[in-house]
Parts: structure tokens; sequence; C-alpha cells
């Protein structure tokens, strides 16, 4: 059985969180099961949170895709949730479906995982359909989220913008940020806590303590990357300290 894997992630030029929470959560994988992980990015053009940079942006994730074929990983992540979503409701679906195929025509065919649809099925593998979310966004692609979420049939309860457009500032937050913000949210009658709606916005320190606090599960969009890299590799599906999807009481679902 392999036991080493090679992780491929698809970053905004400007996203320093995902290279950051995803390694660390598989790191901490690795002090309690066996398979061991390396960790290879590759990177388009984009600095301020808008919707046009988010398109142009987007444009560049096929020549990515095939760099990381290049290099052979298991498994590719699209690390940039509002950038799919902001590109019409379902089209984490197109987006996987079209880098996987280019994997396929570099010769190194790879599983694609976009964050968009990781947090869309994390979401259901826990069995939410109200959530309330925390987001770094400008209040219109905090809307288009909010439509993307509930156009896959989960219903946003509330939601907080912390309007910030510019994304080494989101990056540069404290990770624990969140483990207070969350209080601000309508929690009354959710299923679920999105600490983060962005991978960009660090928020693994804070989930088991809002978990804690609240006694809801809660998921970040990293939270529901590495789920979904690890259900693809097929792989079990747990993480310590990274909150109730990946405490392992979830079945992987592929």
């Amino acid at each position: 059985m392999k036991q080493t894997y090679r992780i491929g992630q698809i970053v905004p030029s400007s996203n320093t969180t995902m290279e950051t929470e995803i390694p660390a959560m598989l790191r901490a994988r690795e002090t309690i099961e066996a398979e061991r992980f390396t960790f290879h990015s590759s990177r388009m053009r984009m600095k301020k949170v808008t919707k046009e940079e988010l398109a142009a942006m987007d444009c560049d994730s096929d020549r990515c895709a095939i760099e990381l074929s290049d290099a052979r990983v298991d498994v590719l992540g699209y690390a940039c949730l509002v950038a799919i979503m902001s590109m019409g409701k379902g089209y984490h679906r197109v987006s996987e479906a079209r880098l996987h195929q280019r994997t396929v025509d570099n010769g190194g065919p790879a599983p694609v995982v976009t964050s968009a649809g990781a947090l869309v099925e994390g979401l259901k593998v826990i069995g939410a359909k109200k959530v309330s979310i925390l987001a770094p966004y400008m209040k219109p692609l905090t809307q288009l989220v909010i439509e993307y979420i509930e156009n896959e049939g989960i219903e946003v309860v509330d939601s907080l913008s912390l309007e910030i457009h510019d994304n080494l500032e989101v990056g540069a937050r404290d990770p624990r940020a969140p483990a207070e913000l969350w209080r601000k949210l309508n929690t009354a009658n959710v299923d679920a806590i999105v600490a983060s709606a962005c991978v960009q916005m660090p928020s693994l320190a804070s989930i088991p303590l809002i978990e804690a606090a609240s006694g809801l599960p809660v998921v970040s969009s990293a939270v529901c990357t590495a789920y979904q890299m690890l259900a693809k590799l097929g792989l079990k599906t747990v993480v310590p300290d990274a909150g109730a999807l990946l405490s392992g009481r979830y079945p992987a679902v592929r």
C-alpha cells in the first residue's frame, strides 16, 4: 500500500493560508496514521478580492493543473472558494471536471477538489441543512457565496462579512479571531457553523474552540478541502483537533 502522497494545490498568488493550514492538518494526521505527505503548489495571479480579478485568475487554473500534473501529484486542490462561486452556481463541477481532464491529457491523471465544492459536500456529509457563516469578503461577494450554497440545498441563516478586499490582509488575520467573531452570528436552529468561508482567512485554531463553546459542528473551507482530499485518496478522513468533519465519525464520501 502506498505510504507517501503528493498533495497539489492551485493557489492565488497572494494566498498564504492554504499552504499553512492544509499541511498543518495533514502533519497532525501523521501523528496518528501511517501515511505521509509532501506539498506542491502552482500560483494564479490575484491581489484584490474583486469579481473581475477572480474571473481573470480562474483562467490561469488550467495552466496550474498541468504544471502540478507534471509533478505527478496524487490529488489536486483548487484553493480559492470565491473564485469558483463567483463564476456561477454549480461551477465547481465544471471546474473539477475540466481541470481533471487537463491532468489526464498531460499523462498525470489526478482527482481534483475545489474548496467551493468541498465546503458544500462537507456540509452535506455532516447533514447540515441550515448554517451560519463567517467571511472576510465585501458584502456583494458574500452574497454570491450565500446564493451558491443555498443553490446546493443548504440554507444560510446568517452571515458576517468583514469587508476586507486586500487578500494579504485577509491572510494576516489572527487564526483565533473567529473563536470570538462567531458570537455575532445568529446560530439559533442552525446545524453547523462555517468558521471561515474563505480559504485565505485563517481559522483552524478556532474550530475546536467554537465547537466547545457552541455545541455545534464547525467547519471551514480548508477543513472541508482536507476532508475531500483524503476521501479522494481513499484514506481515513481523520485529523486531530480539526473539528467534527475530520473526527472520523463520518465515513469518507468519494
